[in-house]
């Protein structure tokens, strides 16, 4: 295996002798077999890999010291609390994972998702094998290596090289590793459930050298399009399905427009930052027949700070509108609902310390200055900030690689991050 040697040089008199100590433990070999662990356990979500994921965190967390609640989530009974995120993935079981380092909650938790996406096509994956970490070059490829087993192995550095270090924190750390996050987020909501809870959160999601203080939501929409079938040969004797989801797009479109007028200035650079999109068309079974039923499914971007059901209640209005001129839609009007996950937008605390302590570690770690900026997509940050946990998002990874054939981290900054993280741990909790 290859060693890797640090690229940043730590030995400034802006740091104290402890923070030195513990930049000069960070141990990115360490990190990287962290990482090839990890990414060796298929965890997609709703699998037995999920699972597994979940308890390869907790024998980690137990051997850094720390005190670890790791429990099975009764899936009935959290299915059915007001507030439930959903899910998309079937589950027969699901486990929770918190680590704490000291007596009390944290002052400092990291939090990251164990569970992947599938993997698509395995011919498009090298050797066929999307679960083996590649290392060449200064990327480390693989699926989850961005989103966002990279962040997890990071912040596992980082409280590595604080106990290599041998220092103790005055104030406790955690961890949150959870589940579910790709599909709703019911691991999150499972973990603050239980009352775990911290002072500030950073989220290891990939933020690609940004600071993510703020995500947009998003919720899964099914339009149900009623047709009504005849033989393809007299089309005319019918109303086709197909035809009628076709009408009903430029009205998505408007509506689209409209609700991106004038975004929030933290996601204003964005292009689209409430995109609108359909994802999975349905329609007929046979091809000589008119289809008499379309089904449409996408997603629906949630401005940041807007109410879900007013956000549900312009969307169908919108539809309503659609359809209201058309005879065959005034008596057999479009079906919308609201399937999947729930993702509503979230931020953190304008002038929330968290902000600054951040950026000042990202600077001292080595790191360029960092924008800070809002997210199109939904997280568990949102979770964080309902339950009035200050939350942002810092981790390694560029997001234009989550979900991809060619998922990937930067290893220069898996270890940037994770002394970003080293810093921010000492200045949160203090020493002893």
């Amino acid at each position: 295996m290859t060693t890797y040697r640090s690229s940043f040089e730590h030995g400034e008199s802006a740091h104290s002798e402890v923070e030195r100590r513990a930049l000069d433990a960070v141990d990115l070999d360490g990190i990287l077999q962290d990482l090839r662990e990890l990414v060796a356990i298929p965890s997609v979500g709703g699998t037995t890999g999920e699972q597994d994921a979940q308890q390869w965190c907790a024998d980690r967390l137990r051997g850094l010291g720390h005190r670890v609640d790791h429990w099975r989530i009764d899936l009935d009974e959290l299915t059915a609390q007001p507030g439930f995120p959903g899910q998309e993935a079937q589950r027969d079981a699901a486990y929770g994972c918190v680590g704490v380092a000291g007596d009390g909650d944290p002052a400092l938790v990291f939090c990251g998702h164990t569970d992947v996406v599938p993997p698509g096509d395995l011919d498009r994956w090298p050797d066929r094998d999307p679960y083996a970490l590649r290392v060449r070059d200064g990327i480390a490829a693989g699926r989850g290596t961005c989103d966002m087993k990279g962040g997890i192995a990071a912040f596992l550095g980082a409280l590595q090289a604080l106990r290599t270090a041998g220092i103790s924190l005055r104030r406790p750390v955690g961890v949150h590793a959870v589940v579910g996050e790709e599909d709703g987020g019911l691991g999150a909501f499972a973990t603050l459930r239980r009352g775990h809870r911290a002072a500030a959160c950073v989220l290891a999601e990939p933020s690609g050298g940004t600071i993510v203080a703020a995500n947009g939501g998003s919720l899964t929409f099914r339009l149900e399009i009623s047709g009504q079938s005849t033989h393809g040969s007299t089309r005319l004797r019918g109303v086709n399905a197909v035809d009628g989801l076709a009408g009903l797009l430029p009205a998505l479109r408007e509506l689209e427009a409209r609700r991106n007028a004038d975004p929030d200035p933290l996601v204003a650079h964005l292009e689209l930052p409430y995109p609108l999109s359909v994802g999975v068309v349905r329609a007929g079974d046979w091809a000589s027949t008119v289809p008499d039923l379309a089904v449409a499914e996408g997603r629906y971007g949630v401005r940041l700070d807007e109410d879900l059901a007013q956000a549900k209640e312009e969307f169908t209005t919108a539809i309503a509108r659609a359809c209201a001129d058309d005879p065959w839609f005034a008596e057999h009007p479009v079906r919308v609902s609201w399937p999947g996950g729930v993702f509503a937008s979230g931020r953190l605390p304008k002038g929330h310390p968290l902000l600054e302590e951040t950026r000042g570690a990202v600077l001292d770690a080595g790191g360029a200055e960092p924008a800070v900026l809002g997210a199109p997509y939904g997280t568990d940050l949102r979770q964080y900030a309902a339950a009035g946990v200050p939350t942002l998002q810092f981790g390694p990874g560029d997001i234009g690689y989550a979900h991809a054939h060619d998922e990937q981290v930067s290893v220069a900054e898996l270890e940037q991050v994770a002394r970003t993280y080293v810093l921010l741990a000492l200045r949160r909790c203090g020493t002893t």
